[in-house]
């Protein structure tokens, strides 16, 4: 199968054309900039209920069921791909307090997957 064709079928499987950017590689190399472009963002929208740290101990996550998750430990529980990290920052998970955040411009997405990898020491 040519690669265009696959990238295509996969863009189908993952919910259609607009959800291409869940079936492809991170375009962006967790380089040191994107990191903190994500740690900036990560401290803006997310540590409310993941805390600072990313241990999922935010000043929001007591009143939380289940709770946020903690980053630091490296398991995720909706994939540990950074295409799988991206669709949850995207999308949110139903049945928690994760909304998407599908209003964050796709770079910036990425950077923060980067940012929430690095909490793991994962590259």
């Amino acid at each position: 199968m040519k690669k265009a064709t696959a990238a295509a079928l996969a863009a189908v499987l993952v919910g259609g054309a607009a959800s291409a950017a869940f079936a492809q590689q991170n375009p962006q190399k967790p380089t040191p900039q994107s990191i903190a472009a994500g740690k900036a963002l990560f401290e803006q929208n997310c540590a409310t209920c993941h805390g600072v740290s990313g241990k999922g101990d935010g000043p929001a996550a007591v009143a939380l069921n289940p709770k946020p998750a903690n980053f630091t430990t490296g398991q995720f529980k909706h994939g540990d791909s950074d295409a799988q990290i991206f669709k949850t920052i995207t999308n949110g998970v139903p049945g928690t307090a994760m909304v998407g955040w599908a209003s964050i411009p796709e770079k910036s997405r990425w950077d923060l997957v980067n940012y929430i990898k690095s909490l793991a020491g994962k590259k």
